[in-house]
């Protein structure tokens, strides 16, 4: 099967206005979803669109159903109420995504997830990554789905335009773009995401690092510790004992490393301060649509996410 595991080191590095520093391990689920019948019915430890100690539901991601919040260009409306239209499988969600930017890799078709699990029920992922190949197993496009911690999110798509060959690792996907989502209170809605995302294979390096103009401010990187392993009970087993809750351990890392950082002084940036800016994302905070009124509050220091 195309489904596996990763084990991952993550690091995240900021170096503008003040340096800050932290890394942790854990585990990706890599689900090719054309697998996941066959993953649902030969696996007892992950669920697929059913409750467990671990378990991944389709319905947690890509919610291309749902209106898009500030759109940059003009959005078709729905032909029926969302309430009333099914909600489509997951790879095709991802193959309408990418259709919308012009982007079609033809029959046969492949999507690889790499994602963390749902923990008891509990969900959340600060990124996940869609990896679409042809039918010849050639990479075509990639789809970073951000998500930050008032549980909006956004879909970043790198196209075949922006793949690299580089002699040393193989093709890469490279894009800079501006971010125009709240990811963290500690960084501008304009500052710029650089995604270099390498397919999935035998390694696995994902890099994507935040830039103020030509200045880099934070590097993020994920690197697998060796090949990847195959998607079984054992290993899932295996990987809940050595990573244990890993989903909640995320988030609670966000929260402590953010409680660093305001230790640390850094300036940070309120939700609702450039409402106007913060554009094509799912789920909109409140915040953005009902901001308060008044001037927008300064830069200051205060407890969020990383």
């Amino acid at each position: 099967m195309f489904s596996r595991l990763y084990e991952c080191h993550v690091v995240h590095a900021r170096l503008h206005p003040r340096a800050h520093r932290f890394a942790y391990r854990l585990f990706f689920l890599a689900l090719d979803l054309d697998e996941l019948p066959a993953l649902s019915a030969r696996l007892r430890l992950l669920r697929i669109d059913r409750p467990g100690l671990l378990s991944f539901r389709q319905s947690d991601y890509l919610p291309t159903h749902d209106p898009l919040h500030n759109p940059s260009a003009p959005q078709v409306p729905p032909s029926a109420p969302a309430a009333a239209t099914p909600l489509a499988p997951l790879k095709t969600r991802v193959l309408a995504r990418l259709a919308a930017d012009g982007l079609e890799p033809g029959p046969g078709a492949r999507v690889l997830l790499l994602t963390l699990p749902r923990v008891l029920g509990y969900q959340f992922n600060p990124v996940s990554f869609y990896f679409v190949s042809t039918a010849d197993g050639r990479a075509f496009a990639a789809i970073a789905e951000v998500t930050n911690t008032f549980r909006e999110t956004k879909p970043y798509v790198l196209g075949p335009a922006t793949l690299e060959n580089t002699a040393a690792g193989g093709p890469v996907f490279h894009r800079r773009v501006t971010k125009h989502f709240y990811v963290s209170p500690f960084a501008d809605v304009d500052l710029a995401f650089d995604f270099r995302l390498r397919p999935p294979g035998e390694r696995l390096v994902f890099q994507i690092d935040d830039y103020a103009g030509e200045r880099r401010d934070l590097l993020s990187t994920v690197t697998g510790l060796g090949p990847p392993r195959p998607l079984r009970d054992r290993t899932l087993a295996w990987f809940s004992l050595k990573y244990p809750l890993v989903t909640l351990k995320v988030i609670a890392a966000i929260h402590w490393e953010a409680l660093r950082l305001y230790l640390k002084r850094v300036p940070w940036f309120p939700k609702a301060a450039r409402a106007a800016d913060q554009r094509d994302l799912y789920h909109p905070h409140a915040s953005l649509t009902h901001p308060p009124a008044g001037p927008a509050t300064p830069a200051q220091p205060a407890p969020s996410a990383p």
